[in-house]
């Protein structure tokens, strides 16, 4: 399905990420694994590796845009194209309001969830305007569509990201690169952990909005390699909601 397709997946050493990384090695693909914690990647790469895949593992913080152009640069280097670039590396924010927000506290979860999106799918679409062809897929969030689905930062930095995918699908789908969204609802990943101390008033609003079904993360992952399939050849800035029905209420 991904038979010899070049893959970089970001915030691949847990959750969505590694389900991502694994699957798509599994359908044929040459993944480079790229995550914040070393140790997470090697244990990526060596599963897919196990597995009779093929991966190289780097470290990659996504808010820095010289590690980006350098993590693609090496994609390149190493299997001389990039076919995909999947856009999952995120962090929530603690449901802090705006009238409670920090600028750091807003730097940080746009740095990460937006900014490195923009970086990475920039460096990617240089290589892929040249050979008429690509795909990116970014993992957003049902925060994307909702006001009360996470803090003040981290709905802003969904929606943008959105908006983001949508751009740049309108923009190059005529030169042959497509970019979709995947909007996830809660799905059972370690994000959660970077839920450290829940603001009282977002919580309160993220609790009016009900609790939806916990997916697997690979029930994420098989939508993203729909979406970075040939199969999906006539999808292109679409928003695929992936929540077991929580926003269909």
């Amino acid at each position: 399905m991904l038979q010899n397709k070049v893959a970089i997946v970001t915030g691949a050493g847990s959750g969505m990420g590694r389900a991502i990384a694994v699957l798509f090695a599994a359908k044929g693909a040459k993944v480079i694994v790229t995550d914040i914690n070393q140790g997470n990647i090697d244990k990526v790469v060596t599963e897919i590796k196990e597995a009779g895949g093929t991966a190289i593992g780097l470290t990659l913080d996504v808010s820095k845009e010289s590690e980006v152009q350098e993590i693609i640069n090496k994609a390149v280097e190493t299997y001389g194209t990039l076919d995909i670039a999947v856009n999952n590396a995120g962090i929530m924010d603690n449901f802090v309001p705006a009238a409670e927000l920090t600028n750091e506290h807003w730097d940080r979860v746009i740095g990460i969830n937006l900014n490195g999106p923009m970086y990475v799918s920039r460096a990617s679409l240089q290589v892929m305007l040249k050979q008429g062809k690509g795909v990116i897929v970014n993992i957003a969030s049902v925060g994307g569509l909702f006001g009360a689905r996470g803090g003040a930062a981290y709905v802003a930095s969904k929606h943008g990201l959105i908006g983001l995918t949508k751009n740049i699908a309108a923009t190059y789908g005529l030169k042959g690169i497509r970019a979709n969204v995947v909007a996830p609802g809660a799905v059972k990943t370690n994000i959660g952990s970077t839920i450290t101390e829940p603001n009282a008033i977002g919580l309160e609003a993220i609790q009016r909005a009900g609790q939806g079904p916990a997916g697997e993360a690979e029930e994420i992952a098989n939508v993203a390699l729909f979406l970075a399939s040939d199969a999906s050849s006539f999808v292109n800035g679409a928003v695929v909601t992936a929540d077991g029905g929580w926003t269909a209420h």
